[in-house]
């Protein structure tokens, strides 16, 4: 993969002061990047708070790099606008109102997006002193009909800021560790969500980290089922949103980052043959796209929820006992690959040594036609990267994740092919990559160390969070040449010895997640 990494400019093309407020006026801000161009990184030198071995060849490091930004207050990012006319226009409309803004130019782009001109265009308040001011002035202009402005903290914007990021690392050498590190299924089973140190606990965990990628509501498919590839000894329990970046592991905690694909099939013992959409998952939703026939796109869309109302599902007994109710018709077939029932609607029992080829639409169809009680039939299912056979045994795990940061040292965010970036809504890629978040990011050291990472966010003066930049440049600081950004914000969760050790994002506390990384002990 080769990327030119475009320079990340924001240009301030108004500046006026808010009415009846005491705003802080900024800076003149001629980048993007979290410091200074002239100046050093602030990830070149991070401050070692605590390091402690928690059995040999892991360790657990908690490190901050920058420090408060004294300028830093609260501002409104009132609407995000692709064309500066429009920005204007609503800049106007603000203004007959009584409001005074500015409109940022969003000049950062993903590094991948060869298209020219700014991102958009911002239309913002100057920045509040404190939170209830802007507070206060976000649900006046909520009451006057501007839905989406929301008032935020300025070191979230993306805008050059000092710091302080706040990082917990979990560090681990596979030549001394004599645990596992290995994925797990929240609740055990592909529905429902689980807090990572109930997670941690339940297995005794010494350390763990928050996982994948997830669907959060029914709304948009199973509620905890993994929004992209997940496998774990060598058992593949969900499809991959093709051509995303995950984290592999292999035997004796051995691990690599590739973009993969999945493909499965289905043959009848009448020689027909059908692809097999998805695994254990609602049948019609998929979360993150990159899949087959779907409406909108078979390209990976983060955050968005494609549909098909006609395909197969196949279920495991990581989905638990039973299929996801429904009009269609199933399938159950035995580990020998015999056809043991069919059923003319969705809903059925999932015996624990068999799967179930559940259908809606045309692919119900299909069962129906093909699949009959005491015929044989012949499934596949493959997984490749950059279309080559990955290789697999019991000892393969995979963790989805995306976009890639880091590919043979050099910082590489493919985030506009892995879908971070979506052309009718530019806006997505600024608030997910440009805007600062908190982060979980899997690495590799050229030794093969392992790195697990959380960065905080959201907490002004504690850890600001981090852009997709920012996280790649964190990771290259540890000594990584190969990374992955993992599921982030309110999901970022880290513990040791079973306690939670960071602080999660979420007003509410720490956050039930689909799956994690843990790093058990040694089997006595």
């Amino acid at each position: 993969m080769n990327f030119t990494l475009n320079k990340s400019i924001i240009a301030v093309t108004a500046v006026m002061t808010l009415l009846g407020s005491a705003p802080i006026i900024p800076q003149s801000i001629s980048s993007t990047a979290s410091a200074n161009e002239n100046s050093a990184s602030p990830f070149s030198k991070p401050m070692m708070l605590n390091s402690s071995e928690l059995q040999p060849g892991l360790k657990h490091k908690e490190v901050v790099y920058g420090k408060p930004d004294d300028s830093a207050g609260y501002l409104i990012n009132i609407d995000f606008s692709p064309k500066k006319a429009d920005a204007e226009k609503l800049q106007n409309g603000l203004e007959q109102k009584g409001y005074k803004t500015v409109i940022i130019t969003i000049r950062e782009r993903p590094q991948d997006d060869n298209a020219a001109g700014a991102l958009g265009y911002m239309v913002r308040t100057d920045t509040f002193e404190t939170e209830q001011e802007a507070a206060d002035q976000q649900k006046k202009l909520n009451e006057d009909g501007y839905a989406d402005a929301r008032a935020i903290h300025s070191s979230e914007t993306g805008d050059p800021v000092s710091g302080p990021w706040k990082a917990h690392v979990l560090e681990i050498d596979p030549k001394v560790f004599n645990g596992k590190v290995t994925p797990s299924l929240a609740t055990k089973v592909i529905p429902g969500k689980e807090k990572l140190t109930e997670m941690s606990a339940r297995s005794q965990a010494l350390a763990a980290v928050n996982g994948g990628y997830f669907v959060m509501g029914p709304a948009d498919g199973t509620e905890g089922d993994l929004a992209g590839i997940s496998m774990i000894n060598g058992r593949l329990e969900s499809e991959a949103v093709n051509g995303r970046s995950s984290f592999i592991l292999n035997k004796n905690n051995k691990a690599s980052i590739e973009s993969l694909e999945t493909k499965q099939s289905i043959r009848s013992a009448n020689g027909s043959t059908k692809s097999v959409d998805g695994i254990n998952r609602t049948p019609g939703l998929i979360r993150g796209c990159g899949g087959i026939d779907d409406t909108e796109t078979t390209a990976p869309k983060h955050d968005f929820t494609c549909t098909d109302n006609s395909e197969l599902i196949k279920f495991t007994s990581a989905y638990g006992d039973t299929t996801p109710t429904g009009e269609g018709a199933e399938a159950v077939i035995d580990s020998k690959g015999q056809v043991i029932n069919v059923y003319n609607s969705r809903g059925n029992k999932i015996p624990p040594d068999a799967i179930v080829i559940a259908g809606t639409g045309d692919s119900a169809e299909w069962i129906k036609k093909n699949l009959v009680t005491g015929s044989k039939v012949k499934t596949k299912e493959n997984v490749t990267k950059e279309k080559t056979p990955l290789e697999i045994t019991r000892d393969t795990s995979i963790i989805n994740g995306g976009p890639r940061l880091l590919d043979e040292g050099a910082v590489r965010i493919p985030a506009k092919a892995e879908g971070f970036h979506h052309d009718d809504n530019p806006e997505f890629f600024y608030q997910f990559g440009v805007r600062r978040h908190p982060r979980t990011m899997a690495g590799i050291k050229p030794d093969g160390t392992l790195l697990f990472v959380t960065i905080d966010g959201r907490k002004p003066g504690h850890s600001i969070g981090a852009n997709f930049r920012e996280a790649a440049e964190i990771m290259k600081s540890l000594g990584a040449v190969d990374a992955v950004n993992l599921d982030g914000g309110g999901s970022t969760t880290m513990t040791v010895n079973q306690k939670l050790i960071n602080s999660p994002s979420d007003k509410t506390g720490e956050r039930p997640i689909g799956d994690a990384i843990l790093m058990l002990p040694a089997k006595k």
